[in-house]
């Protein structure tokens, strides 16, 4: 290790491979972070200030909207000053910062999204039950438990991370630090990592979806049960728009990450990046206010007082 130099930052490859998409891609990436901030600013004020969307529905709803922020807002401004720029350089301890908040927030959501799955399962199935088993201090205590236990993971995985000598090349094959590009890089050993990254994948990626799909269901089952096709209607209204969020997030993490380490595909791993930092943290506003009438009374209301 004497002749040999750590390295002090690295280079974010992004997308130099295609510089002629630049200014295209500027746009779209600025464009959709613009309306990732607002949508999800906006269901944060509205849930805060009106009293009516104080229920645990709403309360995970404002804490996957303070998640997809975090998780959008930790790699796009670093994303896009590489579009325009000729070579895009990020500090060690910069890189370290932006891997912490970006896991952080993104298994946040994956394990938010199970326990929202839950909580649809309690108020459909369990309707009876429901003020008293999905009581607010009940569902404070799991909103505390999701954010300490993934900062707690994080953590892990950073700490882990920051044990690792990186001596040679310098360059991420990725628009944002991320663990695999991270640890193909790195000139020590990394056993120790890819233990952690399968046990994480399998608590995360399949534990967590396999435990959404048994709530899923159950919730089915009770709905095709329903005598009135009005029932019917209303129940599944209640719980679609977050079955399409499942729907889309579970997509990209599959279709990046459960895999070794080893299998790693650049191309893949910022096409699914672009889906679950960008696209989703955007779209997710847009399909729980499109098809929620309580939610969209509750902008117009935002809307109103602001006016006067």
């Amino acid at each position: 290790m004497s002749n040999e130099t750590l390295v002090t930052e690295f280079i974010l490859q992004g997308f130099s491979e295609h510089p002629e998409y630049h200014v295209l891609l500027f746009s779209c990436f600025l464009s959709l972070y613009s309306v990732a901030l607002t949508g999800n600013i906006l269901i944060i004020l509205a849930i805060t200030f009106n009293p009516g969307l104080h229920t645990p529905m709403y309360f995970f709803l404002f804490n996957l909207a303070t998640m997809d922020i975090i998780c959008t807002s930790s790699i796009m401004p670093k994303a896009l000053e590489g579009l325009i720029s000729e070579e895009s350089s990020i500090s060690y301890g910069a890189c370290m910062a932006q891997l912490y908040f970006l896991t952080w927030a993104a298994s946040s959501e994956l394990l938010l999204l199970t326990v929202m799955a839950y909580d649809r399962y309690a108020a459909i199935c369990h309707p009876l039950h429901y003020s008293t088993t999905m009581s607010m201090a009940f569902c404070s205590k799991l909103a505390t438990g999701v954010w300490v236990l993934c900062a707690f993971n994080t953590a892990i995985h950073t700490g882990l991370m920051l044990r690792l000598n990186f001596c040679g090349p310098n360059i991420i094959t990725h628009f944002f630090c991320e663990v695999p590009p991270l640890l193909l890089l790195s000139c020590s050993s990394t056993y120790v990592n890819s233990i952690m990254i399968v046990l994480a994948d399998a608590f995360y990626g399949i534990l967590n979806f396999l435990m959404t799909i048994v709530s899923y269901g159950f919730i089915i089952s009770s709905i095709l049960k329903m005598r009135t096709a009005e029932g019917k209607k209303k129940a599944f209204s209640t719980c679609s728009s977050h079955l399409i969020v499942v729907c889309m997030y579970y997509t990209a993490v599959f279709y990046a990450y459960i895999s070794p380490v080893s299998s790693y595909s650049p191309g893949k791993s910022k096409v699914a990046g672009v889906l679950y930092t960008i696209l989703s943290p955007t779209l997710n506003p847009l399909i729980y206010t499109l098809r929620n009438k309580e939610v969209k009374a509750a902008l117009r209301k935002l809307f109103s007082f602001s006016g006067n």
